[in-house]
């Protein structure tokens, strides 16, 4: 592949957490194609070894590491492990997520918290430390991957909705805090055919309430994350993209 030279990323080194499968794996493929040295992270480490095999495959360097991105301590351990290998970070995507159904009366405690440390407590980490390290450096970017979820009514997984909102907001504050040599901005996703979709109703996976129709397919989620992580995007930080098929 010749890329055009708006999106080579040789010599940049990208973080994608949940980078293993779904959204996470389009997107580290996408990178590595264009150049890019990538850090893999998931909970489940030989996921992410696999992923950083296809990426080595491509000649690409890639480091795979286990890391539960809720907890603060696991968030460092992974920041601590990218800088050790590669000195540098240029690129972060916080995809990490989860979404799990409940009654909103019925929702534990627990479950409350998992959903926002995920979502929410473990992006404003890395994003606050990796963008102080980038601002202080050479710069970079920071892409948080959101979902229509914050912007819709949600009934049944309202602490999601609320902690991507969170997260929409967070990205607004910290591309002003870590500007102007950092931009950070949104990817507010919606209904992709990722692994979870093996549980919807099969119409679903077929067709969707949206203005295309139809959910996406994982790799369509590509060119927003090209267009952000790149130069391309160069005068565009603390925005919000909606790559959702026009759902309302």
């Amino acid at each position: 592949m010749t890329p055009d030279p708006l999106f080579d990323f040789t010599g940049k080194v990208a973080l994608v957490t949940g980078g293993s499968r779904g959204l996470g794996y389009e997107m580290v493929k996408a990178l590595a194609a264009r150049g890019a040295d990538v850090v893999i992270a998931s909970r489940k480490l030989d996921n992410c070894e696999r992923v950083a095999q296809e990426v080595r495959a491509l000649g690409r360097r890639a480091l795979a590491f286990s890391a539960h991105v809720g907890k603060w301590a696991e968030c460092d351990a992974l920041i601590d492990a990218a800088y050790a290998e590669f000195g540098r970070i240029d690129i972060l995507v916080n995809n990490a997520g989860m979404s799990p159904a409940c009654p909103s009366h019925e929702m534990p405690e627990s479950l409350f918290d998992s959903v926002l440390n995920l979502n929410f407590k473990g992006p404003f980490r890395l994003a606050s430390r990796i963008g102080h390290r980038m601002s202080e450096g050479q710069g970079g970017t920071i892409i948080n991957i959101s979902s229509t979820g914050a912007l819709m009514a949600l009934p049944q997984v309202v602490p999601y909705g609320g902690a991507k909102a969170a997260l929409n907001a967070m990205t607004v504050s910290l591309s002003r805090e870590y500007g102007p040599k950092v931009r950070i901005n949104t990817i507010s996703a919606g209904p992709f055919l990722t692994d979870i979709a093996k549980a919807w109703d099969p119409v679903a996976r077929e067709k969707m309430p949206v203005a295309l129709g139809r959910p996406g397919q994982p790799h369509e989620i590509v060119t927003a994350l090209l267009m952000l992580a790149s130069p391309a995007s160069s005068f565009t930080t603390g925005a919000l993209l909606r790559v959702d098929g026009g759902q309302r």
